[in-house]
């Protein structure tokens, strides 16, 4: 790694030595800057600018009468397109739009000739023809200004059209409103009342049986309520006679476990003797054999026989196993005190534990009785409330009887009044001015385009920027290889050490390119102010791509010198035209679209453009992934050559590059 370092700061040490290198690098530095900065500022949003664009406006219209109106639709056209401002126009004579749109005085004129009104009039009568809109182009001007030109005309050949359109739609409309427009509705109207009424006198019948059924339920209802209210009188009856019952519980509780303690304290006590006595005995019984010895030893210093010493100690053998007998049940009697210890505290524990929970027993039977007393009181109130209602729905149903009378009696007079409405169908309804002029607008111009848009790039520059600023990226570092070593010839003869080498030609335009892209990025983002979703997305991006094309470029030089050179400009061209910047890819030849898919300025521009407009962000995923992959066949393809020059050397190796 050092020694990579090491190589990289030499390349800069040399870029940096003398004035003019330092001259020549920051000239080529600010390459893609100057690229990608003036064009993208100079197309900016051109669209917005399009009112300076000069046009003639040729209006010979002398107008024509219609339905006893004088009528002059050129000149309604004319202040129509001054008004709207979308270019420079100028009304002028038929000779001097000609001569301006020759001499490049305007770029296109727009003539409305002298019959146009007259020929637009010309479809109410029997000889009907078209009206003309002339336009006037010239591609020495701009090829482009004729391409506006022509979509600005075919915009006021649609508004004309709209406008006739709509001047008939309302005669059409006038003479159709005559014969039976309202008419129609009206007895439509009527079916649907008629058809209403009934729907009604069905949901009026449907409604009496529902009362019934409510006033039956109401009835059942109030049954069981009286039933619930003598049954929760009897529950309060009980609970309050439980209550009672139960108001000394906590204090007998609490002498029961004062008992229980006195009780538990006197077995302890009791014990405590017991498990004294049974230590003694234990030690009386453990000391006798040392007894019985030292009484024969005694015996045999005395000069008594042996065999008199043998009888005596016969003799006390049944007393040690008296002693023995009695030492077991004395410890037996004691493990007995101890259980009977421990189960007297834990009487003593279960005693306490009842009368701290005993008043709390207490309280929830005190409110269970409450309660019991509300629910009677409730029920009570329920259950006469539920008679009240038995009787409302009683008086609703017979309501609801006279109502379906009423809706029967209705349902026939609109029938009576829709047959009377068809019958009418020879009179003449009106109809209002607004309604049959909204439908002759709508008949003008019956569709309308809404557009909506998964991403926007909001400008024309923007649109443009990911394609520009991914060439940029190719120009700046293939500026930079005009003066910089693709390798180190002498790494090459010393260090023996490819990837090294390859590392150190490659890490050098890498970083500069990615500064670049630092400057680049301000501008597209900061000084031009366009808009970037991701902004640490895209200068990834952009940085991506400029790394990239490093190592492209790094691979031509080392295997083909000069000549790689060149072709990194070739593939740049390539690269231009089949990226799909401008026009998308689909509209290239056959063998250029292919090759869409295989260069990397393609995923360059489709990654930048993810990012910059908010688009799929698992497809710039996958362009980084592509370009990722380019990086590093290119930097192994780099390390190859590097690797052959390690071994021999051709002659092309030891003549001097064009390129320094």
């Amino acid at each position: 790694m050092l020694k990579i370092i090491a190589m990289i700061r030499a390349e800069f040490a040399r870029l940096w030595a003398t004035r003019m290198s330092r001259l020549a690098f920051l000239a080529l530095m600010i390459v893609p800057l100057l690229y990608g900065g003036l064009y993208l500022w100079a197309n900016q949003n051109p669209y917005d600018r399009l009112d300076r664009i000069p046009v003639a406006l040729v209006v010979s219209d002398t107008g024509t009468t219609q339905n006893g109106k004088e009528t002059n639709f050129g000149h309604d056209v004319a202040k129509q397109l001054v008004k709207d401002g979308t270019f420079a126009w100028k009304q002028v004579s038929a000779a001097e739009a000609k001569a301006g749109v020759k001499d490049g005085e305007f770029d296109f004129s727009l003539t409305l000739p002298e019959k146009f009104s007259e020929d637009l009039a010309s479809s109410q009568t029997d000889q009907p023809r078209q009206a003309e809109v002339i336009l006037t182009t010239n591609d020495a001007n701009s090829y482009l200004a004729t391409t506006i030109g022509t979509q600005a005309a075919k915009t006021v050949q649609t508004q004309i059209v709209a406008t006739v359109n709509k001047q008939a739609a309302q005669t059409f409309l006038d003479a159709l409103a005559k014969i039976r427009g309202n008419l129609v509705e009206a007895a439509d109207g009527g079916t649907k009342l008629t058809d209403g009424a009934k729907t009604a006198l069905d949901g009026a019948s449907a409604l009496t049986s529902g009362a019934e059924q409510a006033r039956d339920g109401a009835g059942q209802l109030g049954t069981g309520l009286n039933s619930l209210r003598d049954g929760s009188q009897t529950l309060a009856g009980g609970l309050d006679t439980l209550r009672n019952q139960t108001a000394s519980l906590p204090g007998q509780s609490q002498q029961l476990a004062d008992g229980a303690a006195k009780v538990a304290a006197g077995n302890a006590q009791f014990a405590q003797v017991g498990n004294e006595l049974a230590q003694g005995s234990s030690q009386l019984v453990q000391q006798l054999p040392a007894v019985s010895q030292k009484m024969a030893e005694q015996l045999a210093a005395a000069g008594v026989p042996q065999d008199t010493i043998n009888s005596v100690l016969a003799n006390l053998k049944p007393l040690g196993d008296a002693a023995n007998q009695s030492n077991t049940k004395v410890q037996a009697a004691v493990g007995q005190l101890n259980q009977l210890s421990a189960g007297a505290a834990a009487v003593a524990s279960g005693s306490k534990a009842l009368a701290d929970a005993t008043p709390q027993l207490t309280n929830g039977i005190n409110q269970l009785a409450t309660g019991a007393g509300t629910l009677r009181d409730g029920a009570s109130t329920a259950a006469t409330a539920a008679g009240t209602l038995h009787q409302g729905l009683g008086t609703l149903t017979e309501k609801l009887g006279e109502l379906g009378g009423g809706l029967d009696t209705i349902h026939g007079g609109l029938g009576t009044l829709t047959n009377g409405l068809s019958d009418g169908f020879k009179q003449i309804p009106e109809t209002t001015v607004t309604l049959r002029s909204d439908q002759a607008t709508n008949i003008s111009n019956p569709v309308n385009l809404h557009s909506s848009a998964v991403t926007s790039a909001g400008t024309y520059g923007a649109g443009l920027a990911p394609f520009f600023v991914s060439l940029a990226a190719w120009i700046g570092i293939y500026a930079l290889f005009l003066i910089l070593k693709p390798f180190s010839r002498r790494a090459i003869t010393a260090l023996h050490s490819p990837i090294k080498i390859t590392l150190a030609g490659w890490a050098t335009p890498a970083i500069l390119g990615a500064v670049q892209m630092i400057a680049l990025f301000g501008i597209v983002a900061g000084t031009l102010g366009f808009q970037v979703s991701n902004p640490v997305g895209a200068y990834g991006m952009m940085a991506l791509a400029s790394v990239t094309f490093a190592a492209i470029i790094l691979a031509l030089n080392v295997w083909l010198g000069s000549v790689g050179q060149f072709l990194g400009l070739v593939l740049m061209v390539i690269q231009l035209v089949t990226a799909g910047g401008t026009f998308p890819w689909q509209t290239l030849p056959g063998p250029l679209a292919s090759l869409h898919h295989f260069l990397p300025m393609s995923f360059a521009v489709d990654g930048m453009r993810q990012l910059m407009y908010g688009g799929d962000l698992a497809a710039a995923g996958n362009d980084a992934i592509v370009l990722t992959l380019i990086l590093l066949g290119a930097l192994v393809v780099s390390a190859i050559g590097v690797t052959r020059m390690t071994h021999f050397r051709t002659l092309r190796d030891l003549q001097p590059s064009l390129i320094g």
